[in-house]
């Protein structure tokens, strides 16, 4: 899943070198923290968050599909 979510990001931004994801396992959820550069972040969100929602659909999606919870955190 972490490489699907750089595969998407790396699409996005203009400095790939930037993106740094953190993977958390809590309980039986897994979170994605992710960090792009503060140039890119706008990018990332999209406009009223539907870029960033559809990243967590699509992660989501994936994780049902192995019976796991999965979420993604944008962080500055």
């Amino acid at each position: 899943m972490k490489e699907i979510l750089e595969c998407i990001l790396k699409s996005l931004v203009e400095n790939a070198d930037a993106i740094s994801i953190n993977q958390v396992e809590k309980d039986k959820l897994t979170v994605f923290e992710v960090k792009v550069a503060t140039n890119d972040m706008g990018r990332v969100i999209g406009k009223d968050g539907k870029i960033a929602k559809a990243i967590r659909n699509i992660l989501k999606a994936i994780g049902a599909r192995e019976h796991k919870k999965v979420t993604v955190e944008f962080i500055d």
